[in-house]
């Protein structure tokens, strides 16, 4: 089989060659991000459409991607499905497969929910160092990320912290991944890019900030960037201090509180499906 991938990181010249592989029949699997999408993506005969991270993808997204090919067997995969989908198995629209037993040797991630808290940060964070490990650190804004890691670095002095958001060319943020994988970077502070598609092994403590402006997929998704060997791992998340808590993001910090064992995504969905509600079945009507 000859196997190709459409991203932004491939050149014109790169993109022209798979595209055109992919009219004529030669290329047999495309991996690809949104790129697919694109208008010029054409397929000779399309049979089978995997999404991979089925929670990045929105209705509208998904709708496209079906409009390549309308008889196509299609196959989702995500550690938490969306709402619409988990609704369709359900109701027996789609047929759902659970996989419920977890890789060897792995272990539920300690997690803890609590107001934003310096100390605690530093005493997490000088932990994980202690033991050898590394540290996500999560804050989703980018115009002042820089500062929160100038803030972090002085919690931590004899640490190495650098940040990553997704509006930096792609060569700057692979040459930033690319140390932190190497150990080169000690405390990552970034946006919700790392939410998907990272397995880092030595990286077992992840700091959440404003945790409760975040989704409870999303907060899934964040917190299974660790505990991703036989280590025991922690997960804080940490909402805004002397700030009333809504009603909706008391209940998805409890959730994510709740629901710790492994392979508990399918619960995480149901229970973000409840607090949802059927304000969200009435505005999606096209799930039935």
């Amino acid at each position: 089989c000859r196997v190709e991938y459409l991203s932004r990181a491939r050149t014109a010249a790169q993109s022209k060659a798979v595209l055109k592989g992919l009219r004529e029949g030669e290329v047999n699997i495309l991996i690809g991000t949104h790129r697919i999408l694109g208008k010029d993506v054409q397929f000779k005969d399309l049979g089978l459409l995997i999404i991979d991270e089925e929670q990045r993808f929105g209705v509208k997204h998904k709708e496209q991607i079906k409009e390549l090919k309308n008889n196509v067997d299609v196959m989702t995969l995500t550690a938490t499905p969306i709402p619409r989908t988990l609704h369709m198995s359900l109701i027996g629209i789609r047929d759902m497969c659970v996989m419920e037993e977890p890789p060897q040797e792995r272990m539920p991630i300690q997690t803890f929910v609590m107001e934003y808290n310096e100390e605690i940060a530093r005493d997490a964070i000088n932990r994980e160092l202690a033991r050898g490990g590394q540290v996500y650190y999560v804050y989703n804004r980018v115009q002042d990320i820089a500062e929160m890691a100038g803030k972090v670095q002085a919690l931590v002095p004899d640490a190495s912290v650098a940040f990553a958001h997704g509006q930096m060319s792609e060569r700057q943020l692979e040459e930033i991944m690319y140390d932190f994988v190497n150990g080169d970077i000690d405390v990552l502070v970034t946006t919700t890019i790392i939410e998907t598609g990272l397995d880092i092994p030595n990286a077992n403590t992840i700091i959440i900030h404003d945790a409760e402006k975040m989704g409870l997929s999303q907060l899934y998704q964040l917190r299974g960037r660790v505990g991703r060997s036989n280590r025991t791992s922690y997960a804080f998340l940490m909402y805004s201090r002397n700030k009333m808590l809504t009603e909706v993001a008391d209940k998805r910090l409890g959730a994510i509180r709740d629901f710790t064992e492994l392979g508990s995504g399918v619960k995480i969905a149901m229970r973000d499906l409840e607090i949802r509600g059927t304000k969200w079945l009435s505005s999606h009507p096209e799930v039935f």
